[in-house]
């Protein structure tokens, strides 16, 4: 084995390393988030029933506010695996 294969082994798993760390830890914000986020709006509803649709609308929006954090990572993951 030379020294160029070597070196192209060691490259892509950098970048499935790179990659993986960008999704792993991408990920860690929006499920917290949304996880407060789905909590505190089921304890709202569970406290004043006639508010349900208000929060469920404000939390879906807040959900999908928060997981576009998540997709950026997403891309940022795939601009590390096929484009550097």
């Amino acid at each position: 084995m030379d020294m160029t294969m070597l070196a192209e082994a060691i490259k892509v798993m950098g970048k499935a390393i790179g990659a993986g760390l960008c999704m792993g830890i991408g990920a860690i914000g929006p499920g917290v988030g949304e996880g407060n986020a789905v909590g505190k709006a089921l304890e709202g509803m569970a406290r004043q029933p006639e508010a349900a649709g208000n929060l469920r609308t404000t939390m879906i929006l807040g959900c999908a506010i928060t997981e576009t954090t998540g997709i950026y990572s997403l891309l940022i993951a795939f601009l590390i695996l096929f484009t550097l």
